[in-house]
């Protein structure tokens, strides 16, 4: 309405675009259009089980809506296949966190920073999946990585700045125990990602979704094993609260 507004977009354009605002349906997918309106951010694409060729139409589809698009546990070669199209220059892939991710529109940036805490370098992967969707989502992010309970001093040097956030995410794998300790010392929520990182007895990640489960410390609430993008919605959520009601 306001593109219309300052002459941008056509009254037969805008309508177009106001029919299918409620979904698109591509046949093998309807993509929900209203989502940015209902929830704040777009829908997102989350690629295992789709072809290469449903990311790639889903993705042209968001994208041709101006908002930004963000694709979740994507292949390197999903993306060259993106990237061939020519449509998305400014699209980028990380390698880590196997995201793909199109800003078209330049969100105001959150007045708080996001901290994301791993317990150590192999869990980098599910962080940097919640850095990404955090990020796109206009959240100003930091990442304090390796600093879990085998060596706890390397964590108490960040504990005020921890302590200056909204909201804080802590991933970590093993037996989980970096969530209850970051709980036990800072005064704002933390949202615990239990990764799938460990020897035989953690079962893929659910000894450490157990402990973070029975975390004795207040505050910590628990997101499904390697859900980094979980808990960079729930963040941004809660970011977004507090910065309106500042």
């Amino acid at each position: 309405m306001e593109q219309v507004k300052g002459g941008q977009v056509g009254v037969e354009d805008a309508m177009e675009r106001l029919r299918q605002l409620p979904f698109e349906d591509l046949g093998f997918a309807r993509v929900d259009h209203h989502r940015q309106l209902r929830k704040g951010f777009p829908e997102v694409i989350f690629c295992p089980g789709k072809t290469t060729e449903q990311i790639i139409r889903i993705f042209e589809s968001l994208a041709s809506r101006g908002n930004n698009v963000l694709a979740t546990r994507a292949k390197a070669e999903t993306f060259a296949a993106l990237a061939s199209t020519g449509k998305f220059p400014n699209a980028r892939y990380d390698e880590l966190g196997r995201t793909i991710a199109l800003e078209q529109k330049d969100l105001p940036k959150s007045k708080s920073v996001l901290p994301i805490v791993t317990a150590g370098t192999a869990d980098l992967s599910v962080a940097m999946e919640a850095k990404v969707t955090a990020e796109i989502m206009g959240q100003r992010t930091e990442l304090v990585c390796d600093v879990g309970v085998a060596g706890l001093h390397r964590l108490l040097e960040y504990v005020p700045r921890l302590n200056e956030a909204n909201v804080l995410i802590v991933v970590a794998g093993m037996e989980g125990a970096l969530a209850s300790v970051v709980g036990g010392l800072v005064s704002c929520p933390v949202i615990a990602v239990p990764t799938s990182i460990g020897y035989g007895s953690s079962f893929q990640g659910i000894a450490a979704l157990l402990s973070m489960l029975n975390s004795c410390a207040a505050g910590v609430t628990v997101v499904n094993i390697d859900n980094g993008f979980s808990a960079a919605i729930t963040a941004t959520i809660i970011n977004r609260k507090i910065d309106r009601a500042l």
